[in-house]
Parts: structure tokens; C-alpha cells; sequence
């Protein structure tokens, strides 16, 4: 069964709407579901998902999206001891921010097929343990 690790952004565009990439995210997040992807990311990117709802004080957003993430139709990788050494490696071979790293190294120790962001910057890295990184129109990097 194929792994695909969503950086979070994606997750984001969903609870805000994003007028330019919520339909696109939820049309291929129903796809994967139907079949039978795993979808998985980072308990990190939870953290960041709900910052939008605290900071508006949104509790029904808040709780939306902790029952969205409990569902289990996402896979939420932990950030362990061999994560955090492949984050400090990529941190210090791609020069990439710490959460970004974050978001790689978890996806690089779960041994995921695909990464899809919408960061172009992250599409260009090779890191050891994912194997293609696209965009959420499906290019394949």
C-alpha cells in the first residue's frame, strides 16, 4: 500500500477554505481515501493546523479539526529519536527551516513514496527515504 505524507499547508487549506486550493486538497484527499492511500504527516502538523483557531479563539474550529485528525484517515507520524537526528541532517545538508525539516525527516524515517507540498523549494530536495515529491496538481518531482 502506497504512503503519501502531506506537509501541512495542505491540511490548512481545508478548515480556512483557501479560496485557490481548498477544492483541489479536498477532491484529492477523498481520491486517496477511496483508494485506500495511507495518508500520513506529522503530529507537528497538527500543532500548526490549530494555531489558526487558537489565534482566533475558534472552538469549534479547534475541535473540528482534533476530531478530523482522530478519525484515522490520517496517519500522524510521531517525531522520535531517529526523526530528530534526520531532521538535524537536514537541516544541516538542505538549509531548510526547522519545521520544514521536521515535516522531511518524519516523512524520510516512515519511508514515504510521495511528499506532496506546494513549496517549490522542498519539491527540489533529494532526501534519503522519500522517494518523489509533487505538488498538489499531481507533478510528479
Amino acid at each position: 500500500m502506497s504512503r503519501v505524507y502531506w506537509d501541512s499547508m495542505l491540511f490548512i487549506y481545508l478548515p480556512e477554505a483557501n479560496p485557490a486550493f481548498a477544492k483541489r486538497t479536498l477532491m484529492h484527499y477523498q481520491e486517496m481515501i477511496r483508494r485506500g492511500v495511507i495518508l500520513s504527516t506529522s503530529v507537528f502538523t497538527l500543532g500548526e493546523v490549530l494555531t489558526g483557531p487558537r489565534i482566533r479563539n475558534d472552538r469549534a474550529g479547534i475541535d473540528g479539526i482534533r476530531k478530523f485528525f482522530d478519525c484515522g484517515s490520517v496517519e500522524i507520524l510521531p517525531f522520535s529519536r531517529e526523526a530528530a537526528d534526520r531532521c538535524s541532517v537536514v537541516r544541516a545538508t538542505c538549509r531548510v527551516t526547522q519545521a520544514d525539516a521536521i515535516h522531511l525527516a518524519a516523512a524520510a524515517v516512515a519511508g514515504v513514496e510521495l511528499f506532496v507540498t506546494n513549496d517549490a523549494k522542498l519539491r527540489k530536495l533529494l532526501i534519503p527515504g522519500i522517494k518523489f515529491f509533487a505538488d498538489l496538481d499531481g507533478k510528479i518531482i
